[in-house]
């Protein structure tokens, strides 16, 4: 675990509002319970609906790890409500693979065991940081596991989209938005408009236009060390920003978005025998058998 933690005795659970997962998680706190170990239960909630009012908008510091109950839109939310502490997730998936998740609900149990003995490794992932000014002003801030996304309306014209890599002008891309994102986000919206997959490890940030009205703006691969600026055109309207596909805002050409490798990354754990290129291969329907 990072900073060389020991095992708590509370453990944090976040869970899908979906009745099957609700009966797994009610049978994992059980287990839990039945074991000394302390739980503290967290609904995933549909994005921009508030938080229960039972429960803390911010994990406390003392969890030893989240079980994340759902598929990836529920781990994301976890993310957030971890936000920048050392908490590490552990992904349960639930039905169709989900590329966050380190587990089967069939393994539940099992990979609860390899927590409690501490039988587990942690790997992180790079997340980004970004900041909205308008005019100037700070008008917005938050970190993002996956991407940060402008995307137009569905009514609106091609969003002109003014670019910098450490503020040196890049190109102005016409399009109907442009995904920013992490090497994790690499296999979400990303991938659905043309993007290339990027291992968790590789140290880069991808770039890539939305139905690009010109064809030779392509996806882009830039170090994690830049800095990317865009701004909205005066020709623009009707633009969201979004943060994992959590949370929003409508921004105009008043607005510069400034995206940077944050400073503290999100910490998944790992199990033993589980391999990302078989949940690569599984979920993109690879053929071929194995060697």
């Amino acid at each position: 675990m990072p900073g060389g933690q020991n095992i708590l005795d509370t453990i944090g659970l976040v869970v899908k509002a979906d009745d099957h997962a609700s009966h797994k998680a009610d049978e994992l706190e059980g287990w839990l319970n039945d074991r000394g170990i302390r739980v503290l239960r967290r609904q995933s909630r549909p994005p921009g609906d508030p938080p229960a009012p039972q429960t803390p908008e911010c994990a406390p510091p003392d969890l030893a790890c989240v079980f994340v109950l759902g598929g990836d839109g529920t781990f994301l939310g976890a993310a957030r409500w971890v936000g920048d502490q050392p908490i590490p997730l552990l992904g349960v998936k639930f039905g169709e693979v989900g590329f966050l998740a380190e587990t089967a609900e069939d393994n539940l149990l099992s990979a609860a065991e390899k927590v409690l003995k501490r039988e587990f490794d942690t790997t992180p992932r790079m997340r980004l940081m970004v900041e909205v000014l308008r005019e100037g002003t700070p008008l917005r801030r938050g970190t993002v596991l996956n991407d940060v996304v402008i995307n137009k309306g569905a009514l609106a014209r091609l969003s002109h989209i003014q670019t910098y890599i450490d503020d040196h002008y890049l190109t102005t891309y016409r399009a109907d938005g442009l995904i920013v994102s992490t090497p994790t986000g690499s296999t979400a919206y990303s991938l659905a408009a043309g993007g290339p997959i990027i291992h968790p490890s590789v140290p880069g940030i991808i770039m890539t236009p939305i139905c690009p009205f010109t064809l030779t703006n392509r996806p882009l691969i830039v170090p994690d060390s830049v800095c990317i600026k865009m701004q909205l055109t005066e020709k623009s309207a009707n633009n969201m920003l979004t943060f994992d596909g959590q949370a929003g805002l409508e921004i105009d050409e008043r607005d510069t978005v400034c995206i940077r490798k944050g400073a503290h990354p999100l910490y998944m754990v790992t199990i033993p025998g589980q391999h990302y290129f078989d949940v690569l291969k599984e979920k993109l329907r690879w053929s071929g058998g194995r060697t």
